[in-house]
């Protein structure tokens, strides 16, 4: 048996960049434009209006202050409110490959390890491109990686399942070194019209190095265990996929064919579950809440965020025991407990414990339990 590590992270940040302001002139803009189109019916009472949207109203309801997407354009677009991506020739690699490499770069760098060492790519996201050939073969071989390859779709809690895969193929000896990469495009499957909804999500893409603990060049996270667990759930759903097409905004429009959920219930159901998960994983481990330094929430809403803190630490979290990025980057399904993780882990010190996980649809939760060396 093996002891396998983190030893390197990296993210991929957009270039584009929408402010609650700009999104809020971009629906009302469009909020206006369709109760024009039905002021007759809206006047008989048969059609409810669009209401307008706020800044205010996003920061209260998210904490969130801006994204970052792949396309700024057609989103902004009172007459298209969707992302206008490319559509690429089966012979050029990937959009969500292309956001992918990056990300590996930065991380295989950080732990200096050579791309031809990786023997195991798991692209682990929320929303995949297509349904084959694998994302991650075509990371594996734009990379220049070895071994084996394959896709993993656990919505937001993707990442941290993808790290339990490879952090077991290592500890077992099936492989030596691992990429988890997260490509989420977050913005293609986010109905911007939707007032309940349209400031959730951002564009990024994660990536964490995994190796034996005996071959890292430097300081790394042992990754001391794991733990995952679904329960289903049609709270948070998306119904668009390959076996059921529907062109988006046009004559087959439907909205279950977009990111849909239900907020409240959400909230009281997957809260305790959440809680409950990671102080049964610490527990487990005899990892006692005052031993924790760090958490590194999945970052899907600043309240839930501030609850979770709350119930594994045992009291409120003090600044930066419990990083939050939400503000900057909105929720990024798989890979904001990455991003918070890459962001906010060089102040350990040898011997000291984080947490970090990861929820969301399914419903799924799952923890990875660190410790400096």
């Amino acid at each position: 048996m093996f002891t396998p590590a983190i030893t390197g992270t990296g993210v991929f940040t957009p270039e584009n960049v929408i402010t609650n302001d700009e999104l809020v002139l971009a629906f009302n803009a469009y909020a206006d434009r369709v109760n024009e189109q039905n002021a007759a019916a809206i006047e008989a009472g048969d059609v409810e209006p669009v209401p307008h949207s706020s800044t205010e109203f996003i920061v209260k309801a998210s904490g969130i202050e801006q994204r970052f997407v792949m396309d700024k354009e057609g989103v902004l677009d009172p007459e298209v409110m969707h992302p206008k991506l490319r559509e690429r020739s089966d012979d050029e690699p990937g959009i969500m490959t292309e956001m992918a490499l990056d990300a590996c770069q930065k991380a295989l760098a950080q732990a200096g390890i050579a791309a031809d060492e990786i023997d195991l790519v798991i692209c682990a996201a929320s929303n995949l491109e297509r349904a084959y050939p694998a994302v991650a073969i075509e990371i594996q071989q734009e990379l220049g990686a070895g071994g084996f390859a394959f896709d993993m779709n656990v919505a937001c809690s993707s990442a941290t399942f993808g790290i339990q895969a490879a952090a077991d193929m290592i500890r077992s000896g099936s492989v030596k070194k691992a990429i988890v990469v997260n490509p989420e495009i977050c913005s293609a499957h986010l109905e911007w019209r939707d007032r309940d909804c349209h400031f959730i999500f951002g564009d990024v893409a994660t990536a964490t190095v995994l190796e034996r603990a005996e071959d890292a060049k430097g300081g790394y996270f042992e990754v001391l265990s794991t733990r995952c667990a679904t329960q289903f759930s049609n709270n948070i759903r998306n119904n668009n996929g390959f076996l059921r097409r529907t062109r988006p905004y046009g004559l087959e429009d439907r909205r279950d064919m977009q990111f849909m959920q239900n907020g409240r219930k959400v909230f009281k159901e997957v809260l305790p579950m959440v809680s409950a998960h990671i102080l049964s994983h610490m527990e487990e481990e005899g990892v006692a809440q005052s031993d924790l330094k760090r958490v590194w929430l999945h970052q899907a809403n600043k309240t839930m965020n501030d609850f979770i803190g709350k119930k594994v630490l045992g009291r409120e979290p003090e600044p930066g025991e419990q990083p939050n990025i939400l503000q900057d980057y909105a929720n990024t399904s798989s890979a904001g407990s990455i991003i918070a993780f890459s962001k906010y882990n060089e102040d350990f010190a040898a011997g000291e414990y984080g947490l970090i996980c990861s929820f969301g649809a399914g419903y799924s939760v799952g923890s990875v339990l660190v410790k400096r060396h």
